[in-house]
């Protein structure tokens, strides 16, 4: 069977859409993504460099009167969120296919997502919990349920579903919480009591993110990446990872995500380390393609601090110790440097 998948992304996405599109075709060779393309440099870059298994729509193709009559009323990544449904509902309908997943542009497989796909089973709805390690939990503004791998099949409770969180992104998708919502990811809180046949998805490698490897150690076994879960020491493969809050920067400086989350050492090197380089490796075909007249990483702006360094390090703890002596232990300057996120790329 083959597996559809859709997303949508501008060129300032294009490299981590590229990344994401070449990592489910080696670990799911029969899949197919749909691309919407948010702008015309995205899209004449699919039309003129076609890609295996991947079909690319243009948002005249895409676009209608309802999605256009709200369209300047949002932001540019609010609209983004207003279109997630969309995307799903327009792929369905005009490929006609039985089912389609809506996919983060800004994840990477690890291994085939057809386990995935097996969980699911024969249920129409499929949701992935954000699994907050307890400190970050966000879920009361953010919701239970992340939008970064959400499908749907083409049967009457799954269309039910995807027809209600499109006309509800509609009517409401800001970047703010308000009155039980927050953009489009709130509506899916009450999804396992608004309609029937929902799964929520328990394969603890599906919905690895930043704010949730504190919870798992990891190992590479072979070529696969292998998590263990501290709490139950229940082993599991990695199937995809979420780089939600990666930015590049024109100097060469990454940052991997926010300041809230720690991050571990396993993490930075099985994950984040190879999907920067595979960004790297990716973004610089495609300015060779395009004769650099674009960033495909949307580096548009120097970044605003520096990795950590033996300076930063003097610097950080004389300042915390000037805020009062009990911070002597320098316990506070190593709690900013496992927050502190930003790298050189090339180092």
């Amino acid at each position: 069977m083959k597996l559809n998948f859709v997303t949508l992304f501008n060129s300032n996405y294009l490299s981590r859409g590229l990344v994401m599109y070449q990592s489910l075709q080696k670990h799911c060779p029969n899949s197919h993504l749909y691309v919407v393309a948010f702008d015309d440099i995205t899209y004449n870059y699919f039309h003129r460099f076609p890609q295996k298994n991947l079909t690319a729509i243009s948002l005249e193709q895409f676009e209608d009167e309802k999605l256009l009559s709200i369209k300047y009323s949002r932001s540019g990544g609010e609209y983004c969120w207003t279109c997630t449904a969309s995307t799903v509902l327009y792929a369905i309908n005009t490929f006609k296919l039985d089912h389609c997943v809506y996919v983060d542009a800004d994840m990477r497989f690890y291994s085939n997502p057809q386990v995935l796909f097996d969980e699911w089973g024969a249920k129409s709805v499929l949701i992935t919990e954000h699994r907050y390690t307890s400190e970050y939990d966000q879920s009361l503004i953010s919701g239970n349920y992340c939008v970064q791998f959400v499908g749907f099949k083409n049967d009457k409770e799954g269309m039910k579903a995807v027809n209600y969180w499109r006309e509800s992104c509609i009517e409401w998708c800001y970047a703010r919480a308000e009155d039980g919502k927050f953009g489009d990811q709130k509506y899916l809180d009450d999804w396992t009591t608004r309609f029937k046949n929902v799964h929520v998805l328990e394969h603890l490698g599906g919905g690895l993110a930043p704010w949730n490897i504190q919870q798992y150690e990891f190992h590479l076994s072979g070529d696969k990446i292998t998590g263990k879960e501290l709490k139950s020491g229940n082993e599991f493969e990695a199937v995809f990872f979420h780089f939600h809050g990666l930015k590049i920067y024109k100097n060469n400086i990454s940052l991997l995500t926010g300041d809230t989350y720690e991050m571990t050492t396993d993490t930075f090197g099985l994950f984040y380390k190879p999907y920067l380089h595979a960004l790297a490796i990716v973004s610089e075909k495609v300015h060779e393609h395009t004769g650099y007249v674009f960033n495909s990483n949307g580096a548009s702006e120097n970044s605003p601090d520096k990795p950590f360094n033996f300076l930063s390090l003097l610097r950080w703890y004389f300042y915390d110790i000037r805020q009062g002596l009990k911070n002597l232990d320098g316990k506070k300057t190593l709690n900013r440097i496992k927050h502190h996120h930003y790298i050189n790329i090339n180092g």
